[in-house]
């Protein structure tokens, strides 16, 4: 294994190792094993995902994004902010810049440690869902944010079993195959957010999850709970900015609101870079 240049970042307590992959270091059959094999905590450099960039034919830059188990991710909200930063940082992109993602094109703003991302308008929109935890029905909302999201709104987000109800929610028959990230979301002040994300791909919950914080805040207002801009805290302790366009459509029913011009901001934090050894690589029995 030739050495490797990466970074190590969060975002708001969401982490990725992020490499140049323009000269093609890593190979595209090699991609997944390497996000499995890097991402592991006290082994390796440990991250909640790999982010590769990569050259675009049509933006400044492609990503390919995977997560800890070397599945892939259609879009990461905090990753983009860190796949952005790393791009002007590295004289990629300048300040305002496009790049490809699975979910589509995806525009961001650099100033200084703060990114704002534009996400895709979201889709597949579904309230009012009904599931049981605990013995106890429960209602879910869910919405795609550019990777899909359950929403389940709770009094007491201290003591939710974030793990044992998000492995439900995440396997449940409604969100197959592909299953889905779920956020227990609290109203802790007006205007404001708090939410625990149990990530797909991770099987755990996670400090932040950026299209979690959007998916939390768009489906907070269809309820009527808040308006733009809204505040999210994460599990991590640090906040980010949701702004969007709310409208509803032939009525003010739930399920006719249209959404439109969606950002998310937030800080994103260079940790440390370094060089990737063999030693990182090696699988463990």
């Amino acid at each position: 294994m030739q050495e490797i240049k990466f970074a190590k970042y969060s975002g708001t307590g969401n982490d990725f190792i992020i490499i140049d992959n323009r000269g093609g270091v890593i190979a595209p059959a090699a991609m997944a094993e390497t996000a499995r094999l890097l991402c592991r905590r006290r082994f390796a450099v440990g991250a909640d995902g790999l982010i590769l960039i990569e050259d675009s034919g049509q933006a400044d830059f492609r990503w390919q994004f995977f997560n800890a188990d070397g599945s892939r991710a259609e879009m990461c909200g905090n990753g983009a902010r860190c796949a952005a930063h790393f791009a002007h940082k590295e004289k990629i992109a300048g300040a305002r810049m496009r790049f490809e993602t699975i979910a589509g094109l995806i525009a961001a703003e650099v100033n200084g440690d703060t990114v704002k991302v534009g996400l895709t308008p979201p889709r597949d929109i579904v309230m009012g869902q009904k599931i049981d935890l605990d013995g106890e029905e429960r209602e879910i909302d869910s919405i795609d944010t550019g990777v899909p999201h359950a929403i389940h709104f709770v009094a007491a987000p201290e003591a939710t079993p974030v793990k044992a109800w998000g492995r439900a929610i995440r396997y449940h028959r409604l969100f197959e195959p592909r299953g889905t990230n779920v956020n227990f979301v609290s109203l802790p002040a007006p205007g404001e957010l708090l939410v625990r994300t149990y990530e797909r791909g991770v099987e755990d919950e996670t400090m932040a999850c950026g299209t979690g914080a959007v998916a939390s805040a768009l489906i907070a207002a269809m309820h009527g709970h808040v308006t733009s801009p809204v505040t999210v805290s994460t599990s991590g302790g640090d906040r980010l900015v949701i702004h969007f366009r709310l409208t509803a459509a032939n009525g003010d029913e739930e399920r006719q609101h249209r959404v439109s011009e969606v950002s998310l901001e937030g800080p994103a934090d260079l940790i440390y870079e370094g060089e990737l050894r063999p030693g990182a690589m090696k699988e463990k029995a």
